[in-house]
């Protein structure tokens, strides 16, 4: 296990193309890092600079406290899990796994140990003669994650290695990593562009966007509490609904309004920001799980908004309805429903699931977390 320091990160392709730019971060030991964000944010970029598989630009990148910028990737102690498996189709699955300690003349006995107990962890002991086509796609999985294990590496990196999986398996490979990571303490790095991915399996995720790095936090600060809108639109599903419109000061405080949309009441929370923000364009942001649910219908001081059912989407548990207040078109989230479309509902709105971002930045608005 070991530590990671990123300063300053940055690669370049051409003087004005950068892939990755100026990234800082901090990895703990042991601890389980996701690096999240859109194709072609430069999360791959970064993992690849990382495992020594690209060359740095400018910054300084240290593993366990050593510099390792000029240092090839078989000397970094890392050990890489890929998306496409990259397992060798002519050796069984015990070669494969033991390949890379035959390479380093790690002793026969001790190979077989590091195997076995490494097939034991990830119940795969009974595939170790089968060649890799006559695995599943989540087998094959596991052996490349067993082939990681045995080199026991300072650091494991993870790039995209669900994405081939359908969506079942994903779930449970998401599980068994998880667990993994758990039993094995070991300081995991992770790339993904699904975010239910990253909230459901990181200790803290990178939200990366254009090269730059936008937030790192905890998973659920993430979602209470995004710095802009591009964070807050992509953590959460469904996505957070936005509408571009201006502050109105009232005789009860502060009204958010969109000419032909949605006209809100404004929590006391915002009213600061909004005194702030005067006549500026600002961006209201509502999480659909926040409009309408059962907890929203306890809280009699909650603003309400009327809205029309365009279409309703069952969800089992629960139901996604889209709706329209004037030209606004939005998605509310609810546990129950027995409407139809072209209905009129009344929703009211939790008030700590709504959020203000400036018009001209989209940063997120300071709010009183002490107010109602």
């Amino acid at each position: 296990m070991a530590t990671l320091s990123l300063q300053k990160i940055s690669k370049y392709y051409a003087p004005n193309a950068a892939a990755v730019k100026d990234v800082d971060l901090e990895v703990k030991d042991g601890e389980f890092v996701v690096l999240v964000g859109p194709s072609g944010c430069g999360k791959s970029t970064l993992l690849n600079m990382i495992a020594g598989l690209e060359e740095i630009t400018g910054g300084t990148l240290e593993i366990a406290g050593r510099e390792v910028n000029d240092l090839p990737a078989k000397n970094r102690d890392i050990a890489m899990v890929f998306q496409n498996y990259a397992l060798y189709p002519h050796m069984s699955v015990y070669d494969n796994m033991a390949f890379g300690l035959k390479l380093r003349h790690v002793p026969k006995e001790e190979i077989d140990q590091r195997v076995q107990e490494a097939a034991r962890v990830l119940s795969i002991g009974h595939l170790l003669e089968r060649l890799p086509r006559e695995l599943s796609g989540g087998q094959r999985q596991r052996v490349a994650v067993g082939r990681a294990i045995v080199r026991k590496p300072a650091i494991f990196l993870f790039d995209e290695p669900l994405s081939n999986l359908d969506a079942k398996l994903r779930v449970q490979m998401r599980v068994e990593l998880k667990d993994l990571h758990q039993r094995l303490r070991s300081t995991m790095i992770y790339v993904t562009h699904d975010q239910t991915e990253a909230m459901t399996m990181g200790d803290r995720i990178v939200v990366m966007k254009d090269g730059l790095v936008q937030q790192v936090a905890s998973p659920l600060e993430l979602y209470d509490h995004p710095c802009n809108r591009f964070v807050a639109s992509f953590i959460g599903s469904p996505p957070m609904n936005f509408f571009e419109g201006t502050l109105v000061k009232t005789d009860k405080g502060y009204s958010f309004h969109q000419e032909q949309g949605i006209t809100l009441p404004l929590p006391k929370r915002w009213f600061r920001a909004a005194e702030a923000q005067g006549q500026r364009k600002v961006i209201l942001g509502l999480r659909p799980e926040g409009i309408g649910s059962l907890l929203a219908t306890l809280d009699t001081e909650a603003p309400k908004i009327e809205a029309q059912v365009k279409v309703v989407e069952p969800m089992g548990s629960e139901f996604y309805l889209h709706v329209t207040t004037g030209k606004a078109a939005y998605v509310a989230r609810v546990e129950k429903f027995q409407g139809k479309p072209g209905d009129t509902l009344s929703m009211p709105v939790l008030r700590d699931k709504i959020y203000l971002f400036d018009g001209a930045s989209e940063l997120a608005l300071s709010v009183d977390q002490d107010l109602p």
